[in-house]
């Protein structure tokens, strides 16, 4: 991602002529919708491609190219996670495709640091690459063709534990990198590309877990697919904020807005792995591109408010948006939330260009890394300013104050441990 680009793009605001409207907005809302989700598509269609090769053609080069991919998928959909919150219809998809942690162990063979058993999960090392049933509750599942169906409707958080996470982004990034057993020193997962060779295989079973590798990815594609269609004309989460109540719905992006910037980024995403210095509490931690993904989240949190998206072929989308609406009721209040919004990506820029020069997430939040944890404390202290200007935004516009998803890492810290 060129980042001159991201930040010039990001100065831009939705100017109309004329009054605009409350329905223009929530149009535009779900047009950017579309466009995001149609982005992610596409880019998991690339990602799609270069594990295809990879598959057929198990290098280290073209493991390279397939991770470049999953990075590059990543850009446009960590800017979706704003319509999050409160879009039911996002919310309940949602755990499909993004959900983590993960315990890595239900998927595939882990290091002996990993450990052997959990309290909280029995299937904690279950393994399915390399077990071709599995015992849960004292049934046998047939794990013998690695399936899509097997993944989504049988493993993914199979035994009602959110942990058991078989399908979307993280489960592709975990088989692509593998573990990364660096803790909060310098280096991502190094999984070897002879993973993936049944002619060469390094830790055995390289074709089932190629099956799963080609089956996450092919669901990946077809869940993000389901998404952009309802968006579309004539889908049902266009229908749902583009009909009925304009006040109700308006507060749907509020909502949106403020719980990924408070409980979610802040709070669960950031704080929380601050506070305990873990790096098993970053989001891609296999990979070491969470910089990439908090940077993201806010920039799409600043498009939904401004209307305004970089899509990934280089064009702009823009249109009416909150922004207009707000500083037509209190201009100060836009420009403080329009503020707030860029100082927070600009703290994010921060944590992108500490990564680039060598100092990943994990480390910046390490025990004792009194520079990197700053660095990571300023943006969460930007996304809670940011989280107080949203709210007087909401309240300009007259709306019933809205509950934004909490966390106890903020607003509780003393209970975690």
């Amino acid at each position: 991602m060129n980042k001159a680009l991201v930040l010039v793009a990001g100065l831009a605001t939705s100017l109309q002529v004329g009054a605009v409207t409350n329905e223009a907005v929530l149009k535009h809302y779900a047009d950017l919708a579309y466009a995001k989700y149609g982005d992610s598509l596409a880019t998991a269609k690339t990602l799609q491609n270069k594990i295809d090769t990879l598959l057929t053609k198990p290098t280290e080069s073209n493991l390279a190219a397939a991770r470049a991919a999953w990075v590059a998928a990543r850009h446009p959909y960590q800017q979706t996670e704003a319509y999050r919150f409160g879009n039911a219809i996002v919310d309940d998809w949602e755990g499909k495709v993004n959900a983590w942690p993960l315990d890595e162990g239900l998927i595939d063979y882990t290091a002996a640091s990993y450990g052997g058993e959990s309290d909280e999960n029995a299937l904690y090392t279950a393994n399915v690459i390399a077990n071709k049933t599995l015992t849960v509750g004292g049934k046998t599942i047939d794990a013998s063709q690695i399936t899509k169906e097997l993944l989504a409707d049988t493993l993914h958080e199979i035994d009602e534990v959110e942990a058991n996470v078989a399908t979307g982004y993280h489960a592709i990034e975990f088989l692509l990198w593998g573990q990364d057993l660096n803790g909060t020193g310098p280096g991502a997962g190094v999984r070897p590309a002879s993973d993936f060779d049944p002619a060469n295989c390094s830790w055995g079973n390289c074709d089932r877990r190629a099956a799963y590798l080609k089956a996450a990815t092919d669901l990946l594609v077809d869940d993000l697919q389901w998404m952009v269609d309802q968006w579309a004309e004539g889908g049902e989460a266009r229908a749902a904020v583009t009909n009925g109540d304009a006040q109700k719905n308006l507060a749907t992006i509020f909502t949106g807005m403020g719980s990924l910037s408070y409980g979610e980024l802040a709070g669960e995403r950031m704080k929380l792995g601050l506070l305990l210095h873990d790096p098993e509490e970053e989001h891609d931690c296999f990979s070491d591109n969470t910089h990439w993904s908090h940077f993201n989240d806010v920039l799409g949190i600043r498009n939904v408010y401004t209307g305004v998206y970089q899509r990934v072929d280089g064009s702009t989308l823009s249109g009416p948006s909150l922004s207009d609406l707000v500083a037509a009721k209190d201009a100060a209040v836009d420009k403080n939330l329009r503020e707030h919004l860029d100082a927070t990506l600009g703290e994010m820029q921060v944590l992108v260009d500490t990564a680039q020069a060598g100092e990943a997430y994990d480390q910046m939040i390490g025990e004792g890394n009194a520079s990197g944890n700053a660095k990571v404390q300023a943006a969460i202290d930007a996304l809670v300013a940011q989280t107080r200007a949203i709210e007087k935004a909401v309240d300009a516009m007259g709306l019933e104050a809205i509950a934004f998803e909490g966390s106890d890492s903020l607003d509780a810290p003393q209970t975690i441990n």
